[in-house]
């Protein structure tokens, strides 16, 4: 199996790596996600504010973000009664869906009581003052040791709080909990053997996706009004998408890294899951910008994203990838697919088709880098007690150790030109791309067991094979429900972007939402 992985890897980067100028170099890649960004994004203003309004509610009748958020500031309910009530709500389906690592009952309801104590002053922080969240348990977080899903790394607690976490509690956010995930952010099921895998909110028998699985169920349980996760390959969108939630994996840089437990720190985003575009848009309000202490991260002017849904997708041109041989999607997923771009036709006009061959190309690179950055990160572990790992994780980890690192560079160094290939080619007349998130039907559990022997190369490439190329080339992609399936499960699409396009893909999905 590794030398069948290494040879498929090698293969696939050598043969599309092409001829390297002598004066390319990663650092190229940075440089092009600004200087291509969308072009629609210097219009919009960026001192706009709207007051929060009650949207239409979602289709699992779970209270919104936004209109807690709204109740809180009429007076209407207190975050106290929010929070005690999220409490017992993880408390509740804990035992069915195992979403938490940890619930922070007494933390969180302390928290609650001074965000009323702050309003009861006339002191408001937004609209996120007072909501209860909880976040994937790998962001650090001051005083606790992140699990990280795992038991292969020493427990030390955190100094500090993560950047993205710091501004969320700047923001008056409480935090309810750690969560659940695919052990060391690795893998696109919710499969924990070291605490327990996290099951579908909405069918247990059926994955919770990953590795922000316990992101997906808690916020789809109705626990939690949203939550950070993280993405490198998919591990955002995966659990959105089974969810029937709307998930954001930004630009690469547009939210700090800092203080998030990295698989891959060159493809690795962190973004919000949540209920609706809106509420995806009041999180990112509150985390995105420019972090000094993350060198990825991405200097450049964060525009109003609520005020902005109404108007950032106006007279936007929309594409559809054409997917064939094994890109293609299962008959079932592509009929819901053309329905739901029927409906953006109403909406946006002719969507053309396009495609791009490089696509399982992207794929592989991106399969390429995460695994020797991972494994130059997890070496020192899986040496120690190669024991703590379950075989899935090891087994996906351990090629990036016998990786050339011509093989590494090249996949690299070209980055910048691949993007600028896609730019150039299935988004040269379109704003906006669409995809399906998964190819298949939610699997069962069962049968997407990554612990099986010779199960796990299979079933990851089958379940983010639409997914990671975009998390290779880095550009804003929100995943959004537009169907269910013949079991009725979730079935989610992919907004796709030019870089920093986060306004104009959720403006996109609060459109078609409402539609």
């Amino acid at each position: 199996m590794l030398a069948a992985e290494l040879e498929r890897l090698n293969s696939a980067v050598r043969a599309n790596a092409g001829s390297l100028s002598p004066y390319s170099q990663p650092a190229d890649y940075q440089r092009t996600l600004l200087h291509e960004r969308d072009r629609g994004d210097a219009a919009l203003p960026r001192d706009v504010q709207e007051p929060l309004v009650v949207r239409k509610a979602p289709m699992n009748g779970h209270m919104t973000l936004s209109q807690a958020a709204k109740m809180i500031a009429d007076g209407e309910v207190t975050s106290e009664q929010l929070t005690a009530k999220a409490i017992a709500r993880a408390t509740e389906c804990q035992p069915s869906l195992n979403a938490f690592i940890d619930i922070w009952a007494e933390k969180a309801m302390t928290q609650a009581r001074a965000a009323d104590a702050e309003r009861a002053r006339g002191q408001s922080r937004g609209a996120l003052h007072g909501i209860p969240l909880a976040h994937k348990d790998c962001f650090e977080i001051h005083g606790h040791a992140a699990t990280i899903g795992s038991r292969a790394r020493p427990a030390i607690p955190a100094a500090l709080d993560a950047r993205a976490i710091h501004l969320l509690n700047a923001a008056g956010a409480i935090t309810v909990g750690v969560l659940n995930m695919n052990e060391m952010v690795a893998g696109p099921t919710g499969q924990n053997p070291i605490f327990g895998d996290c099951c579908n909110a909405l069918e247990p028998r059926r994955i919770s996706g990953g590795s922000s699985s316990g992101s997906g169920a808690a916020v789809a349980s109705g626990a939690v009004f949203a939550s950070l996760g993280s993405d490198t390959g998919g591990s955002i969108r995966l659990p959105a998408s089974v969810h029937g939630l709307f998930g954001l994996k930004p630009t690469y840089g547009r939210i700090s890294r800092s203080g998030c437990f990295p698989r891959a720190f060159s493809l690795d985003c962190v973004g919000p899951l949540a209920r609706t575009a809106e509420d995806c848009a009041l999180v990112l309000q509150a985390v995105a910008g420019l972090d000094p202490e993350d060198p990825s991260s991405l200097d450049a002017a964060v525009p109003q994203y609520p005020a902005l849904l109404d108007v950032a997708a106006e007279h936007s041109r929309v594409a559809v990838l054409g997917l064939a041989g094994k890109d293609a999607c299962s008959p079932e997923i592509s009929s819901i697919f053309c329905a739901f771009v029927e409906r953006v036709e109403r909406l946006f006009g002719t969507v053309r088709e396009t495609g791009f061959p490089q696509l399982s190309a992207c794929y592989a690179m991106g399969d390429l880098i995460s695994k020797v950055e991972a494994a130059t990160l997890h070496s020192q572990w899986m040496r120690a007690d190669p024991d703590a790992y379950s075989q899935a994780v090891y087994s996906r980890t351990e090629p990036g150790l016998h990786m050339p690192a011509v093989r590494y560079l090249e996949a690299t160094m070209v980055r910048a030109r691949v993007l600028l290939e896609f730019l150039a080619g299935p988004m040269s007349n379109a704003d906006i791309l669409l995809c399906p998130t998964i190819p298949v039907p939610v699997p069962l559990r069962v049968d997407a067991d990554m612990e099986k022997q010779g199960s796990v190369f299979n079933v990851v490439t089958e379940i983010t094979r639409l997914t990671r190329p975009f998390s290779y080339l880095g550009l804003p992609v929100l995943t959004m429900p537009i169907g269910v399936d013949a079991n009725g499960m979730p079935v989610g699409a992919q907004v796709i972007g030019r870089p920093l396009a986060e306004a104009r893909l959720l403006s996109f999905a609060h459109q078609m939402s409402l539609a």
